[in-house]
């Protein structure tokens, strides 16, 4: 039977509730797996695995259920196995790995910011800092519209200045949430957004990063910041670019 892996703790970690089920319909009883000072936090997979929303419910439960009694390090959901004994195998070979981790990420949480922009505000800024954007504009305006090669032109330069804009926002984003937490992870690049941040937050000082946050819209108004989290530290199980193993 293929085992299904929620995440890896310390062999000491508390015990889990008493009959806690994960993913699967019906739900498949979560166990625990030991080598040595680590503990695997498992159950079996079902065969038809798929991101259905009451699984990923599911693994998330597990994983808070967990993380609520000590240090987790959370497996992405769909984190497969062969068997048990592969799981077991994997603690010991990835030993020093799994508990440098779990010392980093004792007490960590992630918060993950994804930056838009407010299509008119931002507009309205790329124009107010290009005087000669702005002059082409009101050429435009003055010629009741402008040929088509000119609005083509028009266009062309006003994508190029919006594109611009994202590019630096981007760093401000990564600038200014930054300093508010232990490491940072750039997550994967989307036509959605301009930047897709992931943080690792200490639980003591997570009011200190949203209020970076909010502060952050305060200064840039253009900005469309959504914040996701407190989440288990999903970004960070591997040391990113940002956070050099130990």
């Amino acid at each position: 039977m293929t085992t299904y892996v929620y995440g890896i703790a310390s062999s000491s970690h508390p015990a889990l509730p008493d009959g806690m089920e994960g993913i699967g319909r019906p739900a498949c009883p979560v166990r625990i797996l030991k080598n040595g000072d680590l503990a695997a936090i498992v159950s079996d997979a079902p065969e038809d695995l798929k991101p259905k929303r009451r699984d990923l419910l599911a693994h998330q439960n597990v994983l808070s259920e967990a993380g609520a009694a000590g240090s987790v390090l959370p497996m992405r959901f769909g984190s497969l196995a062969p068997d048990d004994e592969t799981v077991v195998s994997v603690l010991g070979e990835r030993a020093g790995h799994y508990e440098e981790r779990l010392r980093t990420l004792d007490g960590k949480v992630e918060y993950n910011v994804k930056a838009t922009h407010h299509e008119e505000a931002v507009l309205h800024q790329v124009l107010a800092e290009n005087p000669e954007l702005r002059a082409m504009v009101e050429a435009n305006q003055r010629a009741g519209g402008g040929t088509h090669e000119q609005k083509l032109q028009l266009g062309e330069a006003i994508t190029n200045g919006v594109r611009a804009r994202e590019q630096s926002d981007a760093v401000e984003v990564r600038r200014a949430l930054e300093p508010a937490a232990e490491a940072v992870g750039d997550g994967p690049e989307g036509t959605g957004w301009l930047a897709n941040i992931s943080f690792l937050v200490d639980r003591k000082t997570a009011e200190g990063f949203l209020s970076a946050v909010e502060e952050l819209r305060a200064t840039q108004p253009h900005l469309d910041l959504r914040v996701h989290g407190p989440l288990p530290p999903y970004s960070f199980v591997d040391p990113g670019p940002s956070e050099p193993a130990e």
